[in-house]
């Protein structure tokens, strides 16, 4: 089976961002994975980070924070607010690299099922050209597609369990 491309729109005149994945699990599972720190510190970010906190309120109001720490001892921490959480359809979350305090980015995810996949779109609204640039020259992409790998593997898993 060919593995899933990862897609990334960005809109040349406003400071967005849109990707696109299919993945080979059920919508509300795929939910489950986006929305538990349990799986959520097994399959986000690159391979070469460890995920050392993964904090999660979710509900409207609730914060969220995960850090990664790479192998020469930096973190990279992560936060954000919870808008709206719609299970297992859609989140919207605030979203802030801690080096970039100022950067503040809306994040929409919204899961749509076809035929026993999932389609997971992520909508990142930037508060400005400058920090949605900083974000796409940071390893996004890169970053995305390893994490989104190691999302397959454990949807793989987790079926395979149940």
């Amino acid at each position: 089976m060919e593995a899933a491309k990862l897609e990334i729109i960005v809109d040349p005149a406003r400071p967005i961002i849109t990707t696109r994945r299919m993945v080979a699990a059920p919508r509300a599972l795929v939910f489950e994975v986006f929305s538990k720190p349990e799986h959520i510190k097994h399959w986000m970010g690159p391979r070469a980070l460890e995920m050392v906190s993964c904090e999660m309120d979710l509900r409207p109001g609730g914060k969220w924070r995960f850090v990664h720490r790479a192998p020469d001892g930096q973190d990279f921490g992560f936060h954000g607010e919870f808008r709206e959480i719609d299970a297992p359809a859609r989140m919207v979350r605030t979203f802030i690299f801690e080096p970039w305090p100022d950067a503040e980015a809306l994040e929409t995810l919204l899961l749509e099922e076809k035929n026993g996949k999932t389609l997971i779109t992520t909508t990142t609204v930037h508060n400005s050209m400058e920090a949605r640039d900083a974000m796409l020259k940071g390893g996004m992409e890169a970053g995305m597609t390893e994490g989104y790998e190691r999302l397959d593997a454990l949807l793989v898993t987790m079926q395979a369990a149940r």
